[in-house]
């Protein structure tokens, strides 16, 4: 199924989302509770973290430590989960700001390397087994505000989830961290979909090679990385609904 038809489909979720709103404040809590985790989990788990989306919530909900878990997946589960917080915090602004960026990497990564937390790269870096180099660090700064306002320009042409997975796109090309940046991505098209009216779409970790292939393929063409952002979007939605239908039943049982 190609973009077009993807987009159809996710148009057709959007308006039944839309006409099942607003929720009851009790929902809304619970929705956003689920997702801190589910986005917490797959996002970090693409990125080679062993814990479980069940040792997340604990690690998170709880604050216990996991028995033969790396203490660096536990720090990245509390740091991105704070992250989360941020981004929602901010889905009434009305732009991506640079210090959006730089605030949403602080949180998730200041418990891990708080000398880098927050801050731009330094050195030259290189990402292994890809074929293209990463921009020089100096460069950094003023690709970053070219990427916030691509974003801002692409929302007035184009569709709200191609805008989203555009940014993440760009932004992994940047590659502005020294770690980091594939979860801080996420985090940027998340929070413009939240922007746009949509919902968080998760990338689930059975499609980490599939995805990791397509960000390569996309500097010589992006459409195999859109279609996936598209179809995980779509399937999000779908999970969405099915939640949703449950929780407003259950409220009036």
């Amino acid at each position: 199924m190609g973009i077009k038809e993807l987009l159809k489909k996710v148009d057709g979720q959007q308006r039944r989302i839309e006409e099942m709103r607003p929720l009851a404040s009790e929902t809304v809590a619970s929705l956003r509770n689920y997702y801190k985790i589910g986005l917490t989990w797959s996002s970090n788990a693409m990125e080679g973290n062993t814990l479980t989306e069940s040792e997340t919530k604990v690690v998170i909900e709880d604050g216990l430590t996991i028995g033969g878990k790396p203490l660096r997946d536990h720090l990245e589960a509390y740091g991105h989960a704070e992250a989360f917080q941020e981004m929602m915090e901010r889905i009434q602004k009305e732009n991506i700001a640079e210090d959006d960026i730089l605030k949403m990497h602080h949180l998730f990564y200041r418990k891990i390397d708080p000398e880098n937390a927050g801050l731009y790269r330094k050195n030259k870096v290189f990402i292994s087994g890809s074929h293209y180099p990463l921009p020089d660090p100096d460069k950094i700064p003023d690709l970053i505000k070219e990427l916030s306002a691509n974003i801002e320009k692409n929302r007035n042409t184009q569709h709200p989830v191609l805008t989203a997975a555009k940014a993440h796109l760009e932004f992994v090309f940047i590659h502005p961290f020294v770690d980091g940046n594939g979860r801080v991505a996420r985090l940027i098209m998340n929070l413009i979909l939240l922007q746009e009216g949509y919902h968080i779409a998760l990338i689930p970790p059975v499609l980490r090679t599939a995805y990791i292939t397509s960000l390569e393929a996309a500097h010589k063409n992006d459409e195999t990385f859109l279609t996936l952002i598209c179809r995980c979007v779509y399937e999000t939605q779908r999970d969405y609904l099915r939640m949703i239908e449950g929780l407003e039943s259950s409220q009036f049982n």
